[in-house]
């Protein structure tokens, strides 16, 4: 019976040392990689041809109360925005975040604020610069229900709803594409196309 234990001690304990991989033999090829490629495929020993990855913005959490503020204390605050952002006593409410982005090209993420009425229909939002003092409302757009997204080349492309005088507002009849681009002082529109609906 000793006999017996001391055997199955001894194969538990060699097959906990296994890498799995079987009998290892001393000038045999070794086994090929199964470990996925990190680099991306080259020609020749190049990258040409190959397209770059998309370079992502990190996801940033300004403080809306904080923002609340500035804006408020901003002369040029729109009207519109100020009636809304002085009666809104729960800051969710008014404001949300958007994406990070990185218009700006300074390695530091700027966040878009939207604003919003209480029903939750955006009519506007914010650039806001993430600065070691704090927020800094660096630009603004009033527009309808708006999808913002950065573009490769670091723009900002603002696709927004299009109201004609007779819309509902659940069924705008048209669409806007504008892009706007940082031109190291504030941003500038590149280009606008409007589409009508279905």
């Amino acid at each position: 019976m000793l006999p017996a234990l001391v055997t199955l001690i001894a194969l538990v304990g060699l097959s906990a040392c296994a890498n799995g991989g079987g009998l290892r033999v001393e000038g045999a090829d070794p086994a090929p990689s199964t470990a996925t490629e990190t680099s991306p495929p080259s020609v020749m020993g190049t990258t040409e041809g190959v397209a770059p990855e998309p370079k992502r913005t990190p996801e940033v959490a300004v403080d809306l109360a904080q923002v609340r503020l500035k804006l408020l204390a901003d002369k040029h605050l729109p009207d519109i925005s100020r009636r809304v952002l002085v009666k809104c006593s729960v800051i969710s409410r008014c404001l949300s975040r958007g994406k990070s982005v990185d218009v700006m090209h300074n390695g530091t993420p700027q966040q878009i604020v939207l604003i919003h009425t209480l029903e939750g229909y955006v009519f506007g939002f914010f650039l806001i610069a993430l600065e070691p003092a704090g927020p800094r409302p660096i630009w603004s757009l009033k527009v309808d229900q708006p999808t913002i997204n950065a573009s490769p080349q670091g723009d900002l492309v603002v696709e927004s709803k299009v109201y004609a005088l007779d819309d509902k507002v659940c069924c705008p009849s048209g669409r806007r594409a504008e892009v706007y681009r940082w031109n190291g002082r504030q941003m500038t529109k590149v280009s606008s196309t409007d589409q009508k609906g279905d």
